[in-house]
């Protein structure tokens, strides 16, 4: 997810920038030609994989397994470059809580223009990278700044595989 250039690592928040340079153009020929819902979809969709695909391979490097510490060292690739500001409510072996109070993303996606797609550029993706990492953790968001709110509200809750099995069954 970060990229390495001779000693400088690039933040996922500019990777994010220029993702956003890219894709822009693109989503807006999209929206001109099939309507802003189905490019909107389209791109959802497009991010969503991505998110996937991100989330296995790093999953892969993990030489001992994946686990919600695991996953919780991965956030400062996401706080690189003050991308955002976090005050951690709960950190433990089953829970990971945690408010954004700034979001770098939001305000660089409402800066290019993208305020209305920046949700699927960017929170669109977490829940996905959370299915791809380990289906274990599972997510709770009520809000995020991107579409308004003071802060994100990010909850994220290591199911043991004996509590999986008996969530699936129950339903």
């Amino acid at each position: 997810m970060t990229q390495t250039t001779g000693t400088q690592t690039m933040g996922i928040l500019e990777r994010r920038r220029i993702e956003a340079e890219i894709l822009k153009p693109v989503y807006e020929e999209m929206a001109a030609r099939l309507g802003e819902s189905t490019a909107q979809e389209i791109l959802g969709a497009a991010i969503t994989k991505a998110a996937l695909a991100a989330a296995k391979s790093f999953a892969a490097t993990e030489a001992e397994g994946t686990s919600l510490k695991s996953f919780a060292d991965l956030q400062p690739l996401w706080t690189k470059d003050d991308a955002l500001r976090l005050e951690v409510k709960r950190q433990d072996d089953t829970h990971f809580d945690y408010n954004v109070t700034r979001c770098r993303y939001a305000e660089m996606y409402r800066e290019m223009g993208l305020g209305s797609i920046g949700h699927l550029l960017s929170c669109n993706r977490d829940a996905a990278f959370c299915t791809g990492y380990d289906p274990r953790i599972k997510m709770e968001r009520t809000q995020t700044i991107m579409q308004g709110a003071d802060h994100c509200d990010f909850r994220y809750r290591f199911e043991a595989k004996d509590e999986q099995a008996s969530s699936t069954s129950s339903t």
